[in-house]
């Protein structure tokens, strides 16, 4: 009588998804070409913890920032801290620098990271609850080169995977010298339409009026689109710095449009501001984007340090490469497949199999198999050439090999088997 499951069936939570093969291949390609592409601008990876205590993010991320406010997994641990796991990674990069003293080793430091993020947000395509990002910081340039360097490294990464059909916007949101001046702007702009604002834009009002500027409230974008720009505000340092940002940016052959309602979603930033978007995602066309952040270490009790970094939405980017239709290469694949003709060679095949996995990726039969089925699990697999140990060639030492692709077969010396599929494989 068939046992029928007696378990509960658990699934993943929601906002959380488990990536399969053959996708899982498409994440390996798409790593390669961006780790290629950061080890060509100098960057060196820094891995941090996934969970952090709760107030470098309130500190750094900042308290009025949506993140903080709605979208942070915090809990209190079993030493009664108050822990996040994090909702972005820069701010768990500033905390390394300091706590470790990396930036007494060098003045400039380029460092990135892979790695899930968290965020209790509204799960939908290309937006899950965790996460993958890309993060790059460039610590210690001070000036508008050093912004696109980090733009011109987003746009190469992008490149690299075969991506066109993005468009780089940027913007300045100024400085703690004349920010506060556009703040008042705005609530002298907004204040007599409060009452049309969102419940969370009235308290920003108060609180950082810049962030009425990145609400997603339809109507709260329609009326922010009122305030001038900020770059009408700007100091005359801030002033020239954008407009050297620009001239710098065709340099390196990047177009670029100006988007004076683009301030980002997170407190640390100033002066420079960058988005990508891909125009065919829709609504959540956002690839990636930064800034720069010059008053962050210090925030966190470090020295004053310039800073200019960017996060990359590797879920994102991947629906783009589907999009624009580019080709990914498929999994890695299989050299050969060592096929056991009858019992009396399957412990022959196992010890075949485990040395030409020194050289070669290598599959075999662990199921007992007949003789075509194993031919059908090689061709299904994409194995490239089938390795036949049958008693004759046990006895002979020599082995059969044979082309998937042409049929055709060739006797070759076991102890040169591995030797000759480098030879046809061009290894």
């Amino acid at each position: 009588m068939e046992q029928k499951p007696t378990g509960v069936r658990i699934q993943a939570v929601r906002g959380t998804r488990d990536i399969l093969p053959p996708e899982s291949s498409k994440w390996l390609w798409m790593e390669g070409k961006l780790r290629d592409v950061l080890a060509r601008f100098g960057y060196s990876e820094i891995r941090t913890p996934i969970f952090e205590y709760t107030e470098l993010f309130n500190k750094g991320t900042g308290e009025t920032t949506e993140i903080v406010q709605k979208q942070m997994y915090t809990f209190v641990d079993r030493g009664g801290r108050s822990v996040t796991l994090r909702p972005e990674g820069t701010p768990s990069v500033a905390r390394a620098l300091i706590e470790h003293g990396l930036l007494r080793r060098s003045k400039v430091m380029k460092l990135y990271y892979f790695g899930p993020m968290f965020r209790h947000d509204r799960p939908q395509a290309g937006r899950y609850r965790q996460f993958d990002q890309l993060g790059a910081e460039l610590i210690g340039a001070p000036g508008p080169e050093g912004d696109v360097e980090s733009v011109h490294l987003h746009v190469s990464l992008l490149r690299a995977l075969g991506l066109k059909q993005f468009t780089v916007k940027v913007n300045s949101v100024g400085c703690p010298q004349c920010r506060p001046a556009y703040s008042n702007l705005i609530r002298e702009t907004l204040g007599p339409r409060a009452a049309e604002l969102c419940e969370d834009c009235v308290e920003r009002l108060q609180k950082n009026p810049l962030r009425i500027l990145d609400c997603k409230v339809e109507s709260c974008r329609r009326i922010a689109a009122t305030v001038p720009p900020i770059t009408a505000s700007l100091c005359p340092d801030c002033s020239r710095h954008y407009e050297r940002l620009k001239v710098l940016l065709g340099s390196v052959g990047i177009e670029f449009e100006e988007d004076p309602g683009m301030v980002r979603g997170l407190d640390y930033y100033t002066r420079a501001a960058f988005e990508i978007h891909h125009g065919r995602l829709g609504a959540q066309s956002a690839l990636g984007g930064g800034g720069r952040y010059d008053n962050l270490i210090a925030v966190y009790g470090g020295e004053p340090t310039p800073a200019v970094g960017f996060a990359a939405g590797l879920d994102r980017i991947l629906l783009a490469v589907d999009e624009e239709g580019i080709r990914v290469p498929a999994g890695a694949d299989v050299d050969a497949y060592v096929v056991a003709v009858g019992e009396a060679t399957r412990d022959k095949c196992f010890s075949i199999a485990a040395w030409l996995r020194e050289d070669h990726r290598v599959e075999l039969d662990l199921g007992r198999r007949s003789l075509q089925s194993q031919m059908k699990a090689a061709a299904s697999v994409g194995a490239k050439f089938a390795v036949i140990v049958g008693e004759d060639e046990m006895a002979s030492g020599v082995l059969t090999v044979k082309d998937m692709t042409s049929g055709r077969q060739e006797k070759v010396p076991e102890v040169d088997v591995s030797g000759y599929l480098k030879r046809v494989l061009g290894k």
